[in-house]
């Protein structure tokens, strides 16, 4: 029997259970992927606080290395599934573990754009986070997919670092909010390419251009780009543990800063229903929601 169990070994997730060994409570963490999550994949962080520039992958192992050093034990397998009964929780991976407290750290990954390639693409000009990685295309020309305000939002934020900005998307008017177009039309440097879907992108090692098409003309065009942000969503992971968690209509946990769903549940980092969504918001829901859970324990 275990004090902590915790779901999820990106950031948040560490976080949860560098805090809660520290409390003194024995914890257990699963990760079925990869630890870090999706800031694993991303060649250079510089927006962490205490280093100036650190790669995602190297950021992961301290994260785990610090949990692992408190006392958490880490398996690398993923969770089946969870259930409660009369405050014990059993946790079904590759067998059956109990605890009397749960945190799901289960992050989202991001909607994919089906083009060719896509994953060998990653960490050679295709982005899913331009406030993460926008800073190396510095002066550079780049294109953001998307229609959404996360997309339009991401086209006015590399419009102040990048040389041109185009924003492709597949209809003929946005769903982002009005404000946040009008700002984008003031922009000199940002270009609509409205009607038109992401094809492919031409890389060779680094993106060189991408391919979209006019959806009413058929017309195909080549856009030089070094740089292409895919902002068409995410997808929380916590479909498989909907008996357990109120999910909203995207599927994001309800819960509130205190990152509580009830007593003894927890949730923390990006699958939680919140406005922003970075790496340090992350390992700040993570240590909420250990230290919540701690207080629920010593109870």
């Amino acid at each position: 029997m275990k004090d902590v169990i915790i779901i999820g070994g990106g950031p948040a997730g560490l976080t949860a259970a560098i805090y809660a060994a520290r409390s003194g409570k024995s914890v257990l963490l699963f990760e079925g992927k990869s630890f870090g999550g999706q800031i694993s994949k991303s060649h250079k962080v510089e927006n962490y606080p205490g280093f100036e520039e650190i790669s995602g992958y190297e950021l992961s192992m301290k994260l785990k290395g610090q949990a692992e050093l408190f006392g958490t034990e880490i398996i690398s397998h993923k969770v089946k599934a969870v259930a409660e009964k009369e405050g014990i929780f059993t946790v079904t991976a590759d067998k059956d573990y109990e605890a009397r407290a749960v945190i799901f750290a289960l992050g989202t990954e991001p909607k994919k754009s089906g083009i060719p390639d896509e994953d060998k693409l990653i960490g050679r000009g295709l982005s899913y986070c331009a406030t993460c990685d926008g800073n190396f295309f510095r002066g550079r020309e780049v294109a953001v997919i998307g229609g959404g305000n996360t997309a339009v939002q991401d086209a006015l934020y590399l419009s102040d670092i990048c040389k041109k900005v185009y924003l492709v998307h597949r209809r003929d008017s946005f769903r982002a909010e009005k404000n946040l177009v009008e700002k984008a039309q003031e922009k000199e440097n940002i270009e609509f390419v409205m009607n038109s879907v992401l094809l492919s992108a031409e890389a060779s090692p680094v993106i060189k251009s991408i391919t979209v098409e006019n959806k009413e003309s058929g017309e195909k065009t080549e856009i030089p780009v070094n740089g292409l942000f895919l902002a068409i969503g995410q997808t929380p992971l916590t479909a498989e543990f909907s008996d357990l968690l109120p999910l909203d209509s995207y599927g994001y946990v309800q819960a509130g800063e205190d990152c509580k769903v009830r007593d003894g549940v927890y949730v923390c980092g990006d699958c939680r229903q919140k406005d922003i969504r970075q790496l340090t918001t992350a390992t700040a829901d993570g240590t909420v929601a250990a230290t919540k859970a701690v207080e629920y324990l010593d109870s």
